[in-house]
């Protein structure tokens, strides 16, 4: 059994009976101990911690974290209206966006901060808002992503500024009138120190050609540690190896820079869970392999096939039985080959069998780490399965419903029938 797992087998089937499966179910208390554990980041002078919202972005996770006294970065104007909506106020929400937000001026307007992610959206962030302050994010010229499908940095990336044509971003700045106050980069630096201090000390470098650059983040990319061989990032031990370096900065170049920090999956990973039901078990001969069946799937969680990204499965049998453990493929519930929930890691095409208990049609399954990258990034409506339910369990641990399942008729209300 999996040492992120928070729920009892009394606890996931009482929640079954309650809300149905597959739902989601987060806990409130974890996820309050991993915004405090962020707050208390080493610095040298000042910090702001940024949730990236598209980890989750279900209003009421961010009720609790802006609650607990983060921030938000939004990946879109989109985002940044719904967290709005969810009662963020705009002066806590920064927008950094492939896609520049149509209504940009309006969120700007009304107290969004803006992260210009290319010359263009630099450009006519000055158009709209000249004589400003702005933050620009630079693409340092290094990555550390695990796979080029999840690298945020480095010449395969088209996130931010090529750190190479600076000098056609102050020539921007000039002809606008901005002040580039705010710097950001984002390279997805995973867990070990080390590494983050090179990628620091790489960001502060480029911050030092920018003069009036006054707070500069460093993203996110902390990795959490979802299966049990992994290791997830430890906050302390980063901000610790980090902050002598922005001292040196201030003493060198006479700038005391405010760290802000994105984390996104570090804060939620562990803090949810999908609870979901066994609904056959098949296998393919004795030469084959044996198949757990259930009624979530891809619609639900996309990174085993998007990534081969490993999530924890614990099963829990409906009735005592005898047996002990079998390795099973676990399988998603569409019509999809690519449908799989036990894939090799990091080869989404690969198969790798998981030892779980016998199991039978009815009995639960626990995918742990749901609680980054599930609900938010999933292939929702494929087949025509509803959106799943979310629940937020409170600091007692009773199951609280944030998000209901959708309905047939929500899923088609937008659809226009030919007279």
């Amino acid at each position: 059994m999996s040492s992120t797992l928070f729920l009892s087998p009394e606890q996931a089937f009482s929640i079954r009976e309650s809300f149905g499966t597959p739902v989601f179910v987060y806990d409130q208390r974890i996820l309050e101990e991993a915004a405090q554990a962020a707050l208390s980041f080493p610095t040298a002078w000042g910090l702001t911690v940024r949730f990236a919202m598209k980890a989750l972005p279900t209003a009421a996770v961010l009720q609790v974290f802006h609650r607990a006294g983060l921030h938000l970065d939004a990946s879109s104007g989109y985002e940044a209206e719904r967290a709005m909506l969810a009662g963020v106020p705009a002066e806590h929400i920064q927008i950094t966006a492939q896609e520049l937000p149509a209504n940009l001026k309006e969120l700007v307007t009304r107290g969004c901060l803006f992260n210009a992610c290319s010359l263009r959206q630099l450009d006519v962030y000055g158009g709209l808002f000249p004589g400003t302050e702005v933050s620009v994010r630079v693409n340092p010229g290094l990555g550390s992503g695990h796979s080029n499908r999840a690298n945020v940095g480095g010449p395969s990336s088209s996130f931010g500024v090529w750190h190479e044509r600076l000098d056609e971003v102050t020539a921007i700045a000039r002809k606008r009138r901005l002040r580039l106050t705010g710097m950001h980069t984002h390279i997805g630096s995973g867990a070990d120190p080390k590494v983050w201090l090179r990628c620091a000390t790489l960001a502060l470098s480029i911050a030092a050609r920018l003069p009036e650059v006054t707070r500069l983040s460093l993203g996110g990319g902390f990795k959490p540690a979802r299966m049990d061989y992994e290791t997830g990032a430890d906050l302390a031990a980063i901000g610790a190896k980090l902050q002598p370096a922005f001292e040196t900065f201030a003493r060198d170049h006479g700038r005391k820079l405010r760290l802000e920090l994105e984390p996104g999956a570090l804060l939620t990973a562990n803090a949810g869970a999908l609870v979901c039901s066994v609904t056959d078990v098949v296998d393919t001969g004795k030469d084959g392999f044996r198949f757990i069946k259930t009624d979530t799937g891809m619609t639900d969680i996309l990174r085993p096939s998007l990534y081969g990204a490993q999530h924890p499965i614990t099963l829990f049998p409906a009735t005592a039985r005898g047996g002990g453990a079998v390795p099973y493929l676990v399988v998603g519930h569409c019509c999809e080959s690519g449908d799989l929930l036990s894939p090799e890691p990091g080869n989404p095409e690969g198969l790798q069998p998981r030892d779980l208990p016998t199991a039978e049609a009815g009995d639960l399954l626990v995918i742990g780490g749901a609680g980054a990258y599930c609900a938010g990034m999933a292939a929702k409506n494929y087949n025509s399965f509803p959106e799943s339910s979310e629940v937020l369990l409170n600091k007692d641990g009773v199951p609280r419903l944030i998000r209901a399942r959708q309905t047939l008729a929500q899923m088609v209300q937008n659809e226009v029938s030919l007279p």
